[in-house]
């Protein structure tokens, strides 16, 4: 059975995320450890890290994923938006670490009207730098976009680029696919065809052991929009049918996969996670 989740707060501490969690019965969970709309991250006590883990670890919820901030761009060309991004990168690999986190998922970023061939060397040299700054077990998780203005990592094409100019890094480097980025970069989901076809480019270009976590969310736009707007499980284009392939293809089941839907009247964190489960189960 898949294992189903979805984003939840860490405030009043870290370790507040696990009760969140399990309240509204996920099986997996994601974060973000620090600030999401900053650059500065709080220190994690000590106390907190090692309930965190602790309660992790009763709970039975895994994995427990990492998210990094929005501001970092790792293909910026503006220097010192670069600078700061491979140190936030390289902090939050080392909060994975503390808090005993085996995923953080990572946005690639725009090269800002420089061109693809200068945001892919900036990606390259800023996960080169962060991995030499930080010790951390983590593994780090390069999510595709869904190919708005400049962003980078729409394409499986440009994720391959980036793990193959990293060879001696590969162990540290997987991939997390979000579903609404996909449809609305223009790779099909809606139909078990559709989705099979999807899954051979994604094999044939990268390889299936690399996919270690799934954003699972509909979404608003039209297939290949670039629209980047998250709609709740089944309500938006790739609908109930193309859930249903994802969520009972034996490629994906063995998957982690975290929503990220809208909370909205109608449908909120629990009930998309009810859904998902009905689709998952077979029930119409």
């Amino acid at each position: 059975m898949v294992r189903l989740g979805v984003h939840v707060s860490v405030a009043g501490g870290v370790e507040k995320a696990v009760f969140r969690a399990s309240e509204k019965g996920c099986d997996t969970f994601q974060i973000f450890s620090s600030n999401p709309r900053g650059w500065k991250s709080n220190p994690i006590p000590a106390e907190s890290a090692e309930r965190f883990a602790a309660l992790q670890r009763q709970s039975g919820l895994y994995p427990a994923v990492d998210h990094m901030p929005y501001l970092p761009n790792l293909a910026s060309a503006k220097d010192e938006v670069y600078v700061k991004s491979v140190q936030a990168l390289a902090t939050e690999l080392e909060r994975c670490q503390t808090l005993g986190i085996p995923y953080l998922v990572t946005h690639l970023g725009s090269h800002l009207g420089a061109g693809q061939e200068s945001g892919l060397a900036r990606i390259v040299s800023a996960l080169q730098a962060a991995f030499s700054k930080s010790d951390s077990d983590a593994i780090l998780l390069l999510e595709n976009t869904s190919g708005t203005k400049n962003s980078m990592g729409s394409t499986f094409s440009d994720i391959s680029a980036i793990l193959e100019s990293l060879p001696a890094e590969r162990r540290r480097l997987g991939v997390c696919l979000d579903t609404c980025h996909l449809h609305a970069a223009g790779y099909d989901l809606r139909t078990s065809p559709a989705l099979q076809a999807t899954l051979d480019q994604f094999q044939d270009c990268i390889g299936l052991e690399k996919l270690m976590l799934i954003h699972l969310n509909d979404c608003r736009g039209s297939l290949g929009s670039h629209l980047d707007r998250h709609e709740h499980i089944g309500l938006g284009q790739i609908g109930e049918e193309g859930f249903r392939a994802i969520l009972s293809h034996p490629s994906l089941t063995g998957v982690p996969m975290i929503l990220e839907t809208p909370v909205d009247a109608r449908r909120d964190d629990v009930g998309n996670l009810e859904v998902a489960r009905r689709i998952a189960s077979g029930i119409k």
